[in-house]
């Protein structure tokens, strides 16, 4: 059965890399569909996973650095949606939660890796982005540590897989266990790797989850310098490529813009449905990059890894928001 489902899944493709512009037509008409609206983020992620396997992606070479842009403008313009005031409320009740899980996330992944017997740099890529935001951390940690490529793909493979996974169970999970929307905010932001499926699952929850959950991902996303200069000194590297996430600053000005500047005000709404679009459009681009070469080189042990990291990131601040939140 794996045998027949796989020559098909190569047939499909082999006729595609023979129609180049056919393959090139329909990616195109998809990312028309994504940006016209017609579409739910995690519809558009299931689709550019589908589009992977049948007909590949006919600029993956681009993809990174497109969602990579993408991601950023489209949180800088949900900041237009925000108030400062009460995500700065938000950002507090996540900070003890934030610390936590971070550190407690590192220490077992250190733990794992000696256990299941996996490369140090893919190990530690993995912890890092479980425990602060996904893709953005195994960006800026990568270079201090001077990981190479193969190191990079697998992590961001665990991650992605995972992530696809959070953006489709979390918010059933929100509804099963009768969160508020602050508090689906806050768990999804602590347990979620990646901005973009932290949006999407929040996003899809409601307007009050998605505040909250955006502010304290990215308050999240600052603890990216201490653990670089933590990992730099760990694998002693220069700690000189660090790489400060700057869209963070201009989300900040973006709420403080639409709290207290009333022309920003008036603008805002369209702004952010654009922003919606391209959240939309990233988790397309973000499926469309999973082929089933990308799955099948990420291994068992440190998808492993990244599986078991995940559950404890999940079940601990799913109890600590239970109990404190």
């Amino acid at each position: 059965m794996n045998k027949a489902i796989s020559h098909s899944i190569y047939s499909i493709q082999h006729f595609f890399d023979r129609n180049i512009s056919l393959r090139e037509m329909i990616f195109v008409g998809l990312i028309i569909v994504c940006v016209s609206n017609l579409i739910s983020p995690p519809i558009a992620l299931l689709l550019g996973i589908i589009i992977a396997q049948l007909v590949g992606h006919p600029y993956l070479h681009l993809n990174h650095k497109a969602t990579h842009i993408l991601l950023q403008l489209s949180v800088v313009g949900l900041g237009f949606g925000m108030n400062v005031n009460s995500a700065v409320n938000a950002g507090k009740e996540g900070v003890l939660f934030t610390v936590a899980s971070i550190f407690g996330t590192l220490f077992l992944g250190f733990i794992l890796r000696k256990f299941l017997k996996i490369e140090k740099k893919t190990s530690f890529l993995i912890s890092a982005g479980t425990a602060i935001c996904g893709g953005s951390a195994i960006a800026a940690v990568s270079p201090v540590i001077k990981a190479k490529e193969k190191h990079i793909s697998v992590a961001l493979g665990v991650i992605f897989i995972l992530n696809s996974v959070a953006l489709f169970i979390f918010p059933t999970i929100g509804h099963v266990f009768n969160l508020s929307q602050t508090q689906f905010g806050l768990w999804s932001a602590i347990a979620i790797h990646d901005t973009s499926s932290v949006v999407g699952a929040a996003a899809k929850y409601g307007e009050k989850a998605l505040e909250v959950a955006t502010t304290v991902k990215l308050a999240r996303a600052l603890w990216i310098i201490p653990v670089s200069f933590i990992s730099a000194g760990m694998f002693k590297t220069e700690k000189s490529k660090i790489k400060i996430p700057y869209f963070i600053g201009l989300f900040v000005l973006a709420m403080l813009a639409n709290t207290y500047w009333q022309p920003v005000q008036k603008i805002a709404p369209y702004v952010v449905h654009v922003s919606k679009i391209g959240l939309t459009l990233t988790l397309f681009l973000i499926g469309s990059g999973l082929s089933f070469k990308v799955l099948k080189s990420v291994g068992i042990k440190p998808l492993l890894q990244g599986v078991l990291l995940w559950m404890f990131v999940a079940g601990f601040s799913l109890w600590a928001v239970f109990s404190f939140v």
